[in-house]
């Protein structure tokens, strides 16, 4: 079989940050890795479940939410994939995710689609560790323009 794509990226190189993992067509992957790789420290399920809630509701609220495709964690627990269709453009991306992360720092009350009858593991939340994980990330993201979206060689 073939290995696919995000398998030939070298983890031991990868920091944190948002690359472009792929383009299929007109849909565009974005991994946007907020742990280092195999270094033991990883997204709790809590923090990492929270984050999902309300990194979805942002980006599926935004003016692209209709380009939005999927937003969701990677198994490994290190980050998220975000995939948006090639209509939005890098930048635009780029300003997206910042955005769904400042949303996620600064949010307060009830986290949507946390009820029982809403979500499949409803008691697993940890909407503090998810606002920690944010904050980290907005200063990583800063500065971070379509030239930072390339992997590592």
């Amino acid at each position: 079989m073939k290995k696919i794509a995000s398998f030939t990226v070298n983890h031991d190189k990868l920091e944190k940050g948002m690359y472009t993992s792929r383009t299929d067509g007109d849909v565009v992957t974005y991994d946007i890795r907020m742990k280092k790789p195999n270094m033991g420290d990883y997204l709790n399920n809590g923090e990492l479940h929270t984050f999902e809630h309300l990194f979805a509701t942002c980006a599926r609220n935004s003016d692209v939410a209709d380009q939005v495709v999927y937003v969701g964690p990677m198994g490994c627990r290190t980050g998220f994939y975000f995939i948006v269709r090639d209509t939005v453009s890098p930048e635009k991306a780029i300003a997206l995710v910042k955005e769904c992360f400042a949303f996620i720092r600064d949010f307060e009350g009830v986290i949507p689609g946390s009820k029982r009858e809403e979500c499949g593991n409803y008691k697993e939340h940890d909407l503090p560790g998810a606002k920690k994980v944010a904050e980290d990330m907005l200063k990583v993201l800063e500065s971070w323009t379509e030239a930072d979206l390339k992997y590592a060689e």
